[in-house]
Protein backbone atom coordinates (compact mmCIF):
# COMPACT_ATOMS: atom_id res chain seq x y z
CA UNK A 1 0.00 0.00 0.00
CA UNK A 2 1.39 3.38 -0.95
CA UNK A 3 2.07 5.90 1.84
CA UNK A 4 -0.56 8.54 2.61
CA UNK A 5 1.32 11.42 1.04
CA UNK A 6 1.89 9.51 -2.18
CA UNK A 7 -1.74 8.47 -2.39
CA UNK A 8 -2.89 12.05 -2.00
CA UNK A 9 -0.55 13.38 -4.66
CA UNK A 10 0.00 10.32 -6.86
CA UNK A 11 -1.96 11.77 -9.74
CA UNK A 12 0.05 15.00 -9.59
CA UNK A 13 3.40 13.23 -9.48
CA UNK A 14 2.67 10.64 -12.13
CA UNK A 15 4.23 12.57 -15.00
CA UNK A 16 6.81 14.86 -13.44
CA UNK A 17 8.19 12.49 -10.78
CA UNK A 18 10.60 10.97 -13.25
CA UNK A 19 10.90 13.89 -15.63
CA UNK A 20 8.45 12.41 -18.14
CA UNK A 21 9.85 8.86 -17.99
CA UNK A 22 7.96 5.73 -17.16
CA UNK A 23 7.50 5.36 -13.39
CA UNK A 24 10.32 3.27 -12.00
CA UNK A 25 12.22 3.40 -15.32
CA UNK A 26 13.22 7.04 -15.92
CA UNK A 27 14.39 8.10 -19.33
CA UNK A 28 17.81 9.72 -19.53
CA UNK A 29 19.21 8.00 -16.45
CA UNK A 30 18.07 7.68 -12.84
CA UNK A 31 17.01 10.83 -11.07
CA UNK A 32 15.78 11.31 -7.53
CA UNK A 33 12.04 12.12 -7.43
CA UNK A 34 11.19 15.70 -6.53
CA UNK A 35 9.57 16.34 -3.16
CA UNK A 36 7.63 19.38 -4.37
CA UNK A 37 5.13 19.43 -7.23
CA UNK A 38 3.85 23.04 -7.13
CA UNK A 39 0.41 21.70 -8.01
CA UNK A 40 -0.99 22.61 -4.60
CA UNK A 41 0.07 26.24 -4.60
CA UNK A 42 -3.45 27.35 -5.46
CA UNK A 43 -4.93 25.76 -2.35
CA UNK A 44 -6.13 22.54 -3.97
CA UNK A 45 -4.86 18.96 -3.83
CA UNK A 46 -5.84 15.62 -5.33
CA UNK A 47 -7.46 12.57 -3.80
CA UNK A 48 -6.28 9.13 -4.87
CA UNK A 49 -9.26 9.01 -7.24
CA UNK A 50 -8.00 12.12 -9.03
CA UNK A 51 -10.48 14.64 -7.65
CA UNK A 52 -9.21 18.17 -7.06
CA UNK A 53 -10.48 19.44 -3.72
CA UNK A 54 -9.66 22.45 -1.52
CA UNK A 55 -6.94 21.71 1.00
CA UNK A 56 -9.35 22.45 3.84
CA UNK A 57 -11.69 19.70 2.61
CA UNK A 58 -12.59 17.25 5.36
CA UNK A 59 -10.80 14.46 3.49
CA UNK A 60 -7.48 16.29 3.81
CA UNK A 61 -8.25 17.31 7.39
CA UNK A 62 -8.71 13.64 8.27
CA UNK A 63 -5.56 12.71 6.35
CA UNK A 64 -3.50 15.37 8.09
CA UNK A 65 -4.72 14.35 11.52
CA UNK A 66 -3.96 10.70 10.79
CA UNK A 67 -0.45 11.71 9.75
CA UNK A 68 -0.10 13.72 12.97
CA UNK A 69 -1.24 10.67 14.92
CA UNK A 70 1.40 8.48 13.30
CA UNK A 71 4.05 11.07 14.16
CA UNK A 72 2.92 11.19 17.79
CA UNK A 73 3.02 7.39 17.99
CA UNK A 74 6.47 7.43 16.45
CA UNK A 75 7.67 9.71 19.24
CA UNK A 76 6.06 7.47 21.86
CA UNK A 77 7.77 4.49 20.23
CA UNK A 78 11.18 6.17 20.52
CA UNK A 79 10.64 6.81 24.22
CA UNK A 80 9.47 3.23 24.63
CA UNK A 81 12.51 1.88 22.80
CA UNK A 82 14.81 3.78 25.16
CA UNK A 83 13.19 1.89 28.04
CA UNK A 84 13.31 -1.46 26.26
CA UNK A 85 9.54 -1.91 26.08
CA UNK A 86 8.37 -4.89 24.07
CA UNK A 87 5.33 -3.05 22.75
CA UNK A 88 7.45 -0.90 20.42
CA UNK A 89 6.97 -3.40 17.59
CA UNK A 90 3.23 -3.15 18.05
CA UNK A 91 3.44 0.62 17.71
CA UNK A 92 5.38 0.23 14.48
CA UNK A 93 2.66 -2.08 13.17
CA UNK A 94 0.06 0.51 14.17
CA UNK A 95 1.92 3.16 12.18
CA UNK A 96 1.84 0.86 9.16
CA UNK A 97 -1.89 0.34 9.62
CA UNK A 98 -2.38 4.11 9.79
CA UNK A 99 -0.87 4.30 6.32
CA UNK A 100 -3.67 1.99 5.20
CA UNK A 101 -6.19 4.12 7.10
CA UNK A 102 -4.94 7.12 5.16
CA UNK A 103 -5.18 5.22 1.91
CA UNK A 104 -8.84 4.55 2.55
CA UNK A 105 -9.53 8.15 3.56
CA UNK A 106 -7.77 9.44 0.43
CA UNK A 107 -10.10 7.34 -1.73
CA UNK A 108 -13.62 8.83 -1.45
CA UNK A 109 -16.07 6.07 -2.24
CA UNK A 110 -18.24 8.45 -4.27
CA UNK A 111 -15.55 8.70 -6.96
CA UNK A 112 -13.67 5.42 -6.47
CA UNK A 113 -13.43 2.85 -9.22
CA UNK A 114 -13.05 -0.88 -8.63
CA UNK A 115 -9.26 -0.67 -9.02
CA UNK A 116 -9.12 2.01 -6.31
CA UNK A 117 -11.28 -0.02 -3.96
CA UNK A 118 -9.11 -3.12 -4.32
CA UNK A 119 -5.98 -1.16 -3.35
CA UNK A 120 -7.43 0.75 -0.42
CA UNK A 121 -9.95 -1.61 1.22
CA UNK A 122 -9.77 -1.74 5.03
CA UNK A 123 -10.96 -4.88 6.81
CA UNK A 124 -12.11 -5.59 10.35
CA UNK A 125 -9.10 -7.79 11.10
CA UNK A 126 -6.88 -4.96 12.47
CA UNK A 127 -9.74 -3.91 14.77
CA UNK A 128 -9.94 -7.38 16.26
CA UNK A 129 -6.17 -7.47 16.73
CA UNK A 130 -6.28 -4.23 18.72
CA UNK A 131 -8.99 -5.69 20.93
CA UNK A 132 -6.75 -8.68 21.67
CA UNK A 133 -3.88 -6.38 22.60
CA UNK A 134 -6.15 -4.29 24.82
CA UNK A 135 -7.41 -7.35 26.69
CA UNK A 136 -3.87 -8.67 27.15
CA UNK A 137 -2.54 -5.47 28.73
CA UNK A 138 -5.71 -4.78 30.73
CA UNK A 139 -5.35 -8.13 32.53
CA UNK A 140 -1.95 -7.01 33.83
CA UNK A 141 -3.02 -3.60 35.14
CA UNK A 142 -4.32 -2.61 38.56
CA UNK A 143 -7.99 -1.60 38.70
CA UNK A 144 -8.83 1.92 37.54
CA UNK A 145 -10.27 3.76 40.54
CA UNK A 146 -9.80 7.42 39.60
CA UNK A 147 -9.49 9.70 36.58
CA UNK A 148 -5.88 9.51 35.38
CA UNK A 149 -4.10 12.59 34.08
CA UNK A 150 -1.55 12.26 31.27
CA UNK A 151 1.58 11.40 33.27
CA UNK A 152 3.61 8.37 34.34
CA UNK A 153 6.95 9.11 32.69
CA UNK A 154 7.91 10.05 29.15
CA UNK A 155 6.70 6.85 27.50
CA UNK A 156 3.34 7.00 29.23
CA UNK A 157 2.82 10.73 28.68
CA UNK A 158 3.67 10.40 24.98
CA UNK A 159 1.17 7.56 24.64
CA UNK A 160 -1.49 9.68 26.35
CA UNK A 161 -0.74 12.48 23.89
CA UNK A 162 -1.07 9.99 21.02
CA UNK A 163 -4.42 8.90 22.46
CA UNK A 164 -5.69 12.49 22.42
CA UNK A 165 -4.62 12.96 18.79
CA UNK A 166 -6.26 9.64 17.96
CA UNK A 167 -9.57 10.86 19.35
CA UNK A 168 -9.33 13.90 17.11
CA UNK A 169 -8.55 11.72 14.10
CA UNK A 170 -11.64 9.67 14.88
CA UNK A 171 -13.76 12.83 15.07
CA UNK A 172 -12.45 13.82 11.62
CA UNK A 173 -13.19 10.42 10.10
CA UNK A 174 -16.70 9.88 11.49
CA UNK A 175 -18.33 12.47 9.16
CA UNK A 176 -16.67 10.80 6.17
CA UNK A 177 -18.04 7.42 7.22
CA UNK A 178 -21.49 8.87 7.83
CA UNK A 179 -21.41 10.43 4.36
CA UNK A 180 -20.51 7.07 2.84
CA UNK A 181 -17.05 8.27 1.75
CA UNK A 182 -14.89 6.03 3.97
CA UNK A 183 -15.08 2.47 5.28
CA UNK A 184 -16.74 2.14 8.72
CA UNK A 185 -13.86 -0.12 9.80
CA UNK A 186 -11.55 2.90 9.63
CA UNK A 187 -13.55 4.70 12.31
CA UNK A 188 -13.74 1.50 14.36
CA UNK A 189 -9.98 1.09 14.14
CA UNK A 190 -9.33 4.62 15.40
CA UNK A 191 -11.82 4.11 18.21
CA UNK A 192 -10.10 0.93 19.40
CA UNK A 193 -6.68 2.48 18.86
CA UNK A 194 -7.42 5.26 21.34
CA UNK A 195 -8.39 2.63 23.92
CA UNK A 196 -5.23 0.67 23.15
CA UNK A 197 -3.05 3.76 23.60
CA UNK A 198 -4.71 4.53 26.94
CA UNK A 199 -4.16 1.02 28.26
CA UNK A 200 -0.61 1.01 26.91
CA UNK A 201 0.15 4.32 28.62
CA UNK A 202 -0.89 2.81 31.95
CA UNK A 203 1.14 -0.31 31.23
CA UNK A 204 4.26 1.72 30.41
CA UNK A 205 3.95 3.66 33.67
CA UNK A 206 3.57 0.43 35.63
CA UNK A 207 6.56 -1.26 33.98
CA UNK A 208 8.75 1.78 34.56
CA UNK A 209 7.62 2.18 38.17
CA UNK A 210 6.30 5.68 37.46
CA UNK A 211 3.43 7.24 39.37
CA UNK A 212 0.20 7.94 37.51
CA UNK A 213 -1.15 11.30 38.59
CA UNK A 214 -4.87 11.32 39.31
CA UNK A 215 -7.44 14.06 39.13
CA UNK A 216 -8.04 15.84 42.43
CA UNK A 217 -10.81 18.39 42.49
CA UNK A 218 -9.29 21.78 43.35
CA UNK A 219 -10.64 23.54 46.40
CA UNK A 220 -12.91 26.43 45.45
Amino acid sequence: MAPIARLVEETERRVDQWGGGVAGCPSGGARAPRIYTRTGDGGFSSTFTGERRPKDDRVFEALGTTDELSSAIGLAGEFGAEKGHGFVEQLHKVQCMLQDVGSNIATPLSSAREAHLKRTAFSEKPVLELEQWIDSYSEQLPPLRAFILPSGGKSSAALHFSRAVCRRAERCVVPLVQAGEADPNVAKYLNRLSDYLFVLARYAAMKEGKEEKIYIKPEQ
